[in-house]
């Protein structure tokens, strides 16, 4: 017969299993089933589908809040809404934080906050990314303040992580009111379709302007996508939010110490003939940047961060001889590939977390300059341009400029000119390197010549090719030491490799500071 010390001791593993699984259930096996047939996995179920199988340890599972205010007195809060804790990622380990709305809504309040800090310190600690899976209606309003000062933990800790370890947000159901500024100081943001993200609901919007609006239209993916620039990738649902999340962890080194791992395999530096057709010999028709950019990293294999939002460049990750790269394009079938205010945001913050990352940044210049415009002006392209000049200049990490097309006046020097420190600038035959335009600089310079002519269509003709020919190609830069080769466009992502491979071990020294000051 079992002794009663043993069987006391079965009775507490019993009592164990059944309060762990108890809290697995959330808020119950009938909010668990509203929230699938809604079209969303459950909070359990959104961290099975991104960490590999097994390796999810749980913190504070027993975590319950302590309000006693308003009918909270005794009510069981799993968890206290939030599951926390640390798993592998193919391999690679991640803190993950992930709401579970079937508690309380996934409201925040104090100890469901202080779990998500705690995961967050830990992963500081250790140099793990920090993944959160938001789905909360916000802020628990029955803890007061508490809630507040809550939010605030969250993003003191948002602000010690950022530069440090990789943050990723993803945006798996409503994200309202302060709750949403925890994802926007993060450095990726994915956002399913089912899922809001905003301020101020329309009621509030309806009341206090007028105006009529829905969920959708305001805190939609496609609207905080496109308009906003605050959502950097749209996934159609929960599973695909995941994938999203694995695939740009594969890119991302583990913190700011590391290099990004190197994906081992035999990668072709071949020729690439296909490149010396791409460019159109018409300089005002248009291409797709991506063409090239597809041409250039391993197996075509890039992933575009903010597709939808300032197209006229192009940011994202690839990978070229197997080491992770940052890629910025001037995007010509967009408004010419121009910079303008949000353009000029999208490379910044993107140069911004390359450096912070020590991921290598290659850049395809073809731009006519800054977009010209009164709304321009007022809205501060002055101001939004000089980021990207400064993200440039701070930026210690190998940089490879490809001159593929245009490259004019002040856009030219903000695309990673040589002297803003590009470590090597190759350029095409095909690039026009100059202050501007050579239609709009022949009828600057040589104005007199072409008002005194009798047929001034020809000797407007005639002098833009005298300037183009002396000014814009790209051995005039070269003989200045402003290009160091000009290389046929199939051998591209040779001289890139090689390039990349040779700055491998660069090591750049700054002036002693605590910051620089980013023009904001």
């Amino acid at each position: 017969m079992p002794s009663t010390q043993g069987t006391q001791s079965q009775a507490r593993i019993d009592d164990l299993r059944r309060r762990k699984e108890t809290i697995k259930l959330g808020g119950g096996e009938e909010k668990l089933a509203k929230q699938r047939a809604g079209g969303k996995l459950t909070a359990r179920e959104r961290i099975d589908a991104l960490a590999d199988a097994n390796s999810f340890q749980e913190f504070s599972m027993f975590a319950q809040h302590r309000c006693n205010y308003f009918g909270m007195a005794g009510k069981d809060a799993p968890a206290d809404g939030v599951v926390t804790g640390v798993g592998t990622v193919d391999g690679r380990y991640v803190h993950i934080a992930s709401q579970d709305f079937t508690v309380f809504g996934g409201s925040a309040g104090e100890v469901h906050s202080e779990k998500v800090v705690e995961a967050m310190r830990a992963a500081l600690r250790t140099g793990t990314p920090f993944v959160f899976l938001n789905d909360s209606g916000g802020a628990r309003i029955q803890e007061g303040i508490d809630s507040l000062s809550g939010y605030a933990k969250v993003f003191y800790a948002n602000t010690q992580l950022s530069g440090v370890v990789p943050q990723i947000s993803l945006i798996c159901g409503p994200c309202a009111g302060g709750a949403a500024y925890s994802p926007a100081l993060t450095d990726f943001i994915i956002q399913t379709r089912h899922a809001q993200m905003f301020i101020t609901g329309p009621s509030v919007i309806k009341q206090v302007t007028g105006e009529d609006v829905s969920a959708e239209e305001l805190g939609g993916a496609e609207a905080q996508m496109h308009y906003s620039g605050v959502v950097h990738f749209v996934a159609e649902d929960d599973e695909e939010a995941v994938l999203v999340c694995k695939r740009l962890l594969s890119f991302l080194p583990s913190n700011n110490l590391e290099d990004a791992p190197v994906q081992p395999g035999e990668y072709s530096l071949e020729p690439e003939p296909a490149l010396n057709e791409v460019v159109p010999e018409d300089a005002r028709q248009p291409y797709d940047i991506r063409d090239v950019v597809a041409r250039v990293v391993d197996y075509g294999d890039f992933m575009e961060v903010q597709e939808t939002y300032a197209e006229n460049i192009v940011v994202g990750f690839g990978r070229v001889a197997g080491r992770t790269v940052g890629i910025v394009a001037n995007q010509p079938k967009v408004f010419a590939g121009v910079l303008d205010i949000n353009s000029s945001d999208k490379a910044a913050r993107f140069i911004r977390f390359c450096n912070a990352f020590n991921i290598p940044i290659v850049t395809f210049v073809d731009t006519p300059g800054f977009l010209p415009g009164v709304s321009q002006e007022y809205g501060g392209i002055i101001r939004h341009g000089a980021k990207v000049l400064f993200a440039y200049s701070a930026a210690t990490v190998p940089k490879v400029s490809v001159i593929v097309r245009k490259a004019y006046g002040g856009a030219y020097v903000a695309m990673c000119a040589r002297d803003l420190g590009a470590d090597r600038v190759f350029a095409w035959p095909s690039a026009e390197i100059a202050v501007m335009g050579a239609d709009g600089a022949a009828e600057i310079v040589f104005k007199r010549e072409i008002e005194a002519a009798e047929d001034k269509a020809a000797a407007r003709a005639e002098f833009t090719e005298k300037y183009r020919s002396t000014f814009s190609t790209p051995y005039v830069a070269g003989s200045r030491r402003m290009v160091d080769d000009v290389i046929e466009p199939a051998q591209t992502r040779i001289a890139v490799a090689r390039a990349l491979e040779s700055l491998h071990t660069k090591h750049e020294l700054r002036p002693a500071k605590k910051h620089g000051l980013m023009p904001m």
